[in-house]
């Protein structure tokens, strides 16, 4: 390509466009007004069909985390319920049987507690993933809504993926199971053991007959209704208190995206 000058004096000269390129190059002064920054591609607003599938296979997998780890928590119930029902049976088999088995089956009963609040909190992990993903992606997808990523579920969600932790304490996690489960097994008990106290071997007439018949060796029989009703009541007592703790960890959430 060329680039014609004409000029009155001379005739035009020929200046090949690289020629020119290069004398603008040296002559033009540099502009003081400083460059703009190379604008940043925007963030996304919605999922590709790679990214929903591959949250999908996702979900599949907290679901089956969740559900090894429930049946986990339904065999450490199931022991609970079984020995408490081998304690009723020694205990009623015969009028002169001893209630000892109910006193020593309340402990065991304990420690399957503590067992299962601790396989508890690894469900929770779970749970709450899958159940996030429910709530806040395919609760909206069956509504016909946008997916949008700006929402804080998925801040959250990859959060705890990047830095898992447990979502509740110990103590959070044995007063949820002593509400839904563990409680009731250990009201059974009480009743079971006091009835035991009251019916046999004969009907009770006068109070002094209890501490006779709740004696343990050496032990007073005042001493072990004592202990029983601290440790029923301790239960009850503890059962509330964390129930207060919950309720108010869910006050102090800003908003309903939470897991826990």
């Amino acid at each position: 390509m060329q680039l014609v000058l004409d000029s009155p004096r001379e005739g035009g000269r020929a200046y090949s466009s690289e020629l020119l390129a290069s004398f603008v190059g040296r002559h033009v002064m540099p502009s003081s007004q400083p460059r703009e920054p190379t604008p940043q591609s925007a963030r996304r607003l919605e999922f590709t069909a790679a990214e929903i599938g591959a949250i999908a296979h996702l979900y599949r997998g907290e679901v089956y985390r969740s559900t090894v780890w429930r049946t986990r928590l339904d065999s450490s119930t199931n022991w609970a319920v079984v020995t408490t029902g081998i304690a009723l049976s020694a205990t009623y088999s015969s009028a002169v049987a001893s209630p000892l088995p109910m006193v020593l089956v309340g402990l065991l009963v304990t420690v399957f507690l503590l067992f299962e609040a601790r396989r508890y909190r690894y469900f929770n992990v779970w749970r709450a993933r899958a159940r996030l993903l429910e709530t806040d992606f395919y609760a909206p997808m069956i509504r016909g809504e946008d997916l949008a990523l700006n929402s804080g579920w998925t801040e959250l969600l990859a959060s705890d993926y990047r830095n898992p932790k447990y979502h509740i304490s110990y103590a959070r996690a044995i007063g949820r199971r002593l509400r839904r489960t563990y409680g009731w097994i250990f009201a059974i008990q009480a009743i079971a053991y006091y009835g035991k106290l009251a019916i046999h071997p004969l009907p009770l007439t006068q109070l002094s007959e209890v501490w006779e018949r709740a004696a343990i060796g050496p032990i007073p029989g005042t001493m072990v209704v004592l202990a029983g009703v601290v440790f029923h009541a301790s239960w009850v007592v503890f059962a509330l208190v964390t129930h207060r703790i919950e309720v108010a960890s869910h006050k102090q959430r800003q908003n309903l995206i939470a897991m826990g």
